[in-house]
């Protein structure tokens, strides 16, 4: 992964685009592009930053998710990985740019870190499904069964009408759970005729 530093625009240009932004470039001004992140991480779970339309985020914060978007279609994932980054340092309200993050962290076998970029995007709007989908997902990677039902009852209550989605995640649930379950009373089911190989003299 790239870890040089990364310039944005003059803030001249973005002056107009909110304090916590200004804050954000700053960061991404003098800092380690994955320090950076961590840093715009910190700020949207401890200030609470909220969520803005698409139509009044950063348009370079977008350009650079259009950017990730692109090369993880190529299969490039740390180019992807770099590129969302970037549109968060930028504007760290991308909530796109966080449940991106998500899914190459997913791709990566990453779940942990995959449910932290998910949480980090329900930070900005709780309501995401697609935020929640990606959670329940990484969280039954990570077999954490009870954890990913907590958070398909969540969208649960949150659909309204016809949620084809949250059916598929409740029978990929119920399928892996099973399968872990099945897996685990193999593991522990005892050897036929060890009893007898035990008892000999």
């Amino acid at each position: 992964m790239d870890t040089g530093l990364r310039m944005i625009p003059d803030t001249a240009n973005t002056e107009n685009l909110g304090g916590m932004r200004g804050i954000a470039e700053t960061i991404m001004r003098f800092t380690p592009a994955t320090l950076a992140l961590a840093a715009v991480l910190t700020m949207v779970s401890s200030v609470g930053i909220s969520q803005r339309p698409d139509d009044k985020i950063n348009p370079l914060s977008i350009q650079w998710k259009a950017k990730g978007d692109g090369a993880k279609a190529a299969g490039d994932l740390e180019k992807a990985n770099d590129a969302y980054e970037t549109a968060l340092t930028v504007d760290p309200r991308n909530r796109g740019a966080f449940i991106a993050l998500g899914d190459v962290a997913r791709e990566q076998g990453l779940q942990g870190k995959a449910v932290r970029f998910y949480r980090s995007a329900l930070a900005l709007e709780p309501a995401d499904m697609t935020a929640l989908a990606g959670t329940v997902n990484a969280l039954v990677d990570r077999g954490a069964f009870a954890n990913a039902r907590e958070t398909l009852s969540r969208m649960k209550t949150l659909c309204r009408g016809d949620c084809p989605q949250v059916a598929k995640l409740d029978t990929l649930i119920e399928s892996k759970a099973t399968a872990q379950a099945a897996l685990g009373a193999k593991d522990t089911a005892p050897v036929p005729g060890s009893d007898r190989i035990a008892q000999q003299p």
